[in-house]
């Protein structure tokens, strides 16, 4: 919805309640997202609100089996 605003708010500049709602969207995003950077991790490269923006390079990437849950005899 805030990408869709931000393009409608590019024609229609003089818009009051898109440029509204296009604030609170941005304003969601920014929470939520620095909630799950805390959590989970930084979603992008740029504009981590993380404290430790490249901690992702010491966890096991996605391919390697110490990234995926343990299965230890479950589904066997």
């Amino acid at each position: 919805m805030k990408e869709d605003l931000s393009l409608y708010l590019n024609t229609h500049p003089m818009d009051g309640n898109a440029l509204a709602k296009y604030n609170f969207y941005v304003t969601q995003c920014k929470k939520l997202t620095e909630k799950y950077e805390m959590h989970y991790g930084m979603l992008t490269e740029h504009g981590s609100s993380s404290p430790n923006p490249w901690q992702w390079i010491n966890e096991p990437w996605p391919w390697e089996y110490d990234a995926n849950f343990e299965l230890n005899g479950e589904g066997m």
